[in-house]
Formats: C-alpha cells, structure tokens, sequence
C-alpha cells in the first residue's frame, strides 16, 4: 500500500503539473524560491546543510516557481554536515518519503554501497530542461523514472506525525494569586490611563479572545468596545488609529516567552542593568518580574494608547519629558484607593505601607492576572495530545497531519504556543498608519527593522502564538485578514492574496476624518513595491480541502474551560468607582 502511494503521488506530482519539474528541497542558500530553509522539514539554517557530492553528477534540475539552477550531487539532498543526517528526504522529488528522513549514517551508507545513488549517470541527467520550449529533455524524464525507482526502493512506513509537547502548568512561571486578583482590577481599571477613560480591558477583552476584534483599533479618547468602538468626539477625539492590531494575551506567561510585542521591542535582556531590553532603556525601573510585567507599562506611557494627548493630564505631560515620568503618577493614583493600598500590603511581602507601592507592584501584578486569565491549555487538540484520539474529527486529524508534516506551518508556528519566537516577513498588504519611527515621513510600518536598526529585519514581524486562534481576528500584525483562511491563502501566495485584497477587507471602526490616511501608504508605489518584495516564507500550494483541513485543525485549537470560565472574569466594579467595560 505504502509503495502504491509513492507510485500515486508521484504520477500526480509529474505528470498533471504544469511544469512537471522536480521538486528538491534546498535552503536560501541555494536561492531556490520555492521552499526555504524554516519552510522545510528540520529548518536548520543554510550554513548546516551541503549537497553531497560524490557522484561528480552535473545537472540542470528544473524546480518549481520555474527557477533552475545546476547543482552537483546525487538524487539526495539536505545532508546535514555535523549530524550525517539525511533532514528533508520527504521533499525528494515530491514523493513523500516520510520514513527516510533523519535516518542515521549508516542508511545512508547502505544507499551508497547499493549503488542506487549513481542510477543519475546510467540515465544521463545531465540534460537541461526544455520546459519552456514545451518539450522534456530525455535527462528529465530519466530524472522522473530515477526518483520513482528511488521512491519505491527506499520507502519506509510513514513514521508518526511529529506533534509538540502537550502545554502545561509546569510550563508557566509561578503566579501569586493575591497579586493577580490586584492585576485583575487594574486590568479593567481606567485610573491606569491618562484621561482615566481606558483600560488596558477596553482593547484586550475577553469578549472578542483577549483582542478588541477589529484591524487597527482605537485608543485613547474612543468611545465604546470592539468593532462599534467609535473616535470619540469634540477636542477629545481622536488623531489616529493604533497602529497595529492588539495581540491576544494567551499563554503570554508561559517560561519559554522572552520576546513581546510585533515588533520584539521589549525583550528579556541584561543590556540596561534592569533584564529588559524596552524602549525605556535605563529608565526602566528595577524589580519587574517578567517580559510581560515590563511589558504591561507601556500602553501607559503610549500617548495613542492610555496616555492622551500632552496637554490632556499629569500623566501625558510627564511622559513627554520622558517615558518613565508617567509612571509614578500613575502608582500614585493607584495606591491612593484604601482597597488598592491594603490589597497591596496583603499580597507583597516587602509592602508594609500603601506608601510604598510603586509601578513595579503595578506592572507585576497585572503580569500575575495575565498569566492565570489568559492561560488555555484544554483544547480539543490537548485532550488528543492526551490519548483521546476521538477529540479531532477526520477532517481537523488530516490539518494536523498537514500542518506538522508537508504543508510546512510548524516551522515557524513551533512549540507548545505554536510559535518559534522569531520575526518573518509576510508581505501582507500595507496600510493604516503604521507605526513610524521619528524620521519616517510616510505611514509605513517597518516591522522589527524599527527595534533592531538592522536592514535586514525591514517588514520582519514576530510569529504569532496559535491557541485560540479562532477567536483572536482580524489576523497579521495589521489585521489585514478576517478569516483564517484569507491568512492561510495568503501565506500560499502573497502575490494572488494581495491582487485580491481590497479595503473593505480589515475591519476598521468607521472614523470619517481617518479615511484619507488609512490607505495612504498604499498610493506610494515605491514603499509597496519594498514592501511587496520582502518575503521569507516560501510554501508549497495545497488544494482547498487541504486547506479546509487546515482550518478545522486551528479550530481545534480553541480551549474549552479556560475559555467560557476563566479563573476571574470581569469585575462588576473596580475600586476607582470608574465604569468597567462588558461585553458588548
């Protein structure tokens, strides 16, 4: 059955595509657009991966996206140099040789002595590919037969699908849960903004999966939640959207999470003497107890986000003469509330008086709630990954499958949380205001390039984490996409998802005086073109059943406790006396 399969899928592969060419898995280095290096199976970097070379074999191999490029080398490719590993033997030549790949030195040995791997010279590939002129080569068509009879000889049982470790308790940092029933105030609470008019809850509600459910939202100076949130009115409406679309909070206190934000802009590291790498550098206070504590100040010192304006409050003023200034009002504000202060003394140990909170309690404490709240680890495909092999249906099985296997999502969306913690770019359609850096003079959005300063990074954005998925749209790091699917096609092919994508596509709360600068960007020519032109993800194109399956797998990944009864939920009230945003 196993070489029946092989024989199958190779007929398909060569003979009812258009270019009938062979596919090779290779890395950057090699140039070849198809596949790259985090897209294959192993996603080790180019310097680790050789073409062997002991056939002294020079052909012209036609690959897919119509590149060809010669290379020297037998009908096996990937060769990790250190490990003597064959790692992505499952692309050779389309055929899914699951079983073969990572098999040890000595397989590869035995292949060697067998003579297979100079069946290229008896057949003559040394011819180029006619494709272009409608014609195949006899080298080609050797080439086909050769990777067949290489197919079947070689073939092994389809080895298990490589899942991750299951996602557990033990996986997150320790949380005091006195010090999260604080953050759970303050976390609906609008005395941490300027204007004391929103709550880090208004654009990280539960209601729309811990996001606020829209493309681009709206901030400091708006009215109202979600999609119907509106820009507010008179002198305090508002300037601009946010930038980029809110992220979800889930699993954000998991250990392994040391990088936060789109663009990476706070990070753990020892560079400023305080662990963190933010945009406060020095400034930022000692004492903070996570990534995502430190990340938790900034939203307040964010004029578009909780600050306000410069001439609005105490809070905007102090920020504009510098970034940390913002922060002891707020902590004063916070500790001024006789609940807040006694809440303070019971939960910190070194608190002995409300005098002495400071926004490091603050910070940590809201860290604390995030990472008890917005912990989920009970979906349909947890309770699989446990041995409840009923918890998928066929067609959410078949998007795992596909998902951890040739469909190459896992290579970046890896781990636990589904993602590796890197920044990729995605050439997604550009617009919005963008988050600019001080000497930008148009709307763009320049991803990690705007952290690191490295040109290389430019429309670089960090890989989002999967679990909840489904709850958590608009997707990308503009909401450029409603669905999943739209995402996942993108991801396929930029090229067509972009041609197809038109402004009625994010979802954007309407802001009549905005319009004009949502879409600026996107009549610079030269900026879309760089933009357009940046891309790091190279996947091989999947059917719409395949991709069918790949939407109910992330479905799948929807919790199910964690998410219709979390261990706090929304307050009724909070001690400022302020409104508390529910669901709309």
């Amino acid at each position: 059955m196993r070489l029946f399969d092989l024989i199958h899928r190779h007929f398909l592969d060569h003979f009812f595509q258009a270019d009938g060419g062979i596919r090779v898995a290779a890395d950057r280095g090699q140039g070849v657009p198809h596949i790259g290096a985090r897209q294959v199976r192993g996603g080790h970097p180019a310097p680790d991966l050789i073409i062997p070379a002991d056939t002294g074999l020079r052909a012209g191999m036609p690959f897919h996206g119509a590149a060809q490029i010669p290379f020297k080398g037998p009908l096996i490719v990937a060769f990790h140099a250190e490990s003597k590993r064959i790692e992505y033997a499952d692309q050779l030549f389309g055929v899914g040789i699951a079983g073969f790949g990572g098999r040890q030195k000595s397989v590869i040995s035995r292949f060697v002595v067998s003579g297979l791997h100079q069946i290229a010279s008896h057949l003559n590939l040394g011819g180029r590919s006619k494709r272009r002129e409608g014609q195949k080569s006899s080298g080609q068509n050797s080439a086909h037969w050769a990777g067949l009879l290489l197919g079947s000889v070689l073939a092994t049982p389809a080895p298990a699908t490589d899942y991750p470790p299951a996602l557990g308790p033990a996986d997150f940092l320790p949380v005091d849960a006195k010090q999260a029933a604080i953050g759970q105030l303050l976390f609906y609470d609008k005395i941490l903004s300027g204007n004391r008019n929103i709550s880090c809850a208004t654009c990280h509600h539960p209601a729309f999966g811990s996001s606020d459910g829209t493309s681009l939202g709206i901030g400091e100076g708006g009215v109202g939640l979600g999609p119907t949130r509106t820009g507010g009115e008179g002198h305090d409406r508002i300037e601009r959207r946010v930038p980029r679309n809110a992220p979800a909070l889930w699993n954000l206190g998991a250990s392994e999470v040391h990088v936060v934000m789109h663009d990476g802009r706070v990070s753990r590291d020892p560079i400023y003497g305080n662990g963190f790498n933010t945009p406060a550098e020095e400034w930022l206070p000692q004492g903070l107890n996570s990534v995502l504590a430190a990340q938790a100040l900034f939203p307040m010192a964010s004029e578009r986000e909780m600050a306000g304006g410069t001439e609005e409050n105490e809070v905007s003023g102090a920020v504009f003469d510098r970034i940390d200034k913002g922060w002891p009002i707020i902590a004063k504000r916070v500790r001024s509330y006789p609940q807040y202060g006694q809440m303070f003394v019971d939960a910190f140990d070194h608190i002995e008086k409300p005098e002495e909170v400071t926004i490091v309690e603050i910070a940590n404490s809201l860290a604390a709630f995030m990472s008890l709240e917005f912990r989920s680890f009970d979906s349909p495909f947890d309770a699989f990954l446990a041995g409840d092999e009923a918890a998928l249906n066929s067609e959410a099985r078949l998007g795992a499958e596909l998902f951890f296997g040739e469909a190459g999502c896992s290579g970046c969306h890896a781990g636990a949380r589904f993602s590796d913690l890197e920044f990729h770019a995605l050439g997604l359609p550009g617009f919005g205001p963008g988050r600019t850096r001080k000497f930008d003079l148009i709307a763009r959005d320049v991803g990690r390039m705007g952290e690191s300063d490295a040109l290389e990074d430019a429309y670089r954005f960090k890989t989002p984490a999967l679990r909840n998925i489904a709850l958590t749209g608009p997707y990308g790091h503009n909401g450029a996409y409603r669905t999943i699917e739209e995402m996942i096609r993108h991801h396929l092919d930029p090229e067509a998802a972009r041609a197809e994508w038109t402004t009625d596509n994010p979802i954007l709360p309407d802001v009549p005086w905005l319009q004009p600068v949502d879409f600026m960007v996107r009549n610079d020519r030269f900026e879309m073109a760089r933009q357009n032109a940046k891309r790091d993800i190279f996947l091989p194109d999947r059917t719409d059943a395949e991709i069918a399956s790949l939407v109910a797998f992330l479905n799948s990944l929807t919790g199910t406790e964690s998410v219709t009864n979390p261990p706090f939920g929304v307050p009724d009230s909070v001690p400022s006396g302020l409104p508390v945003d529910k669901a709309p």
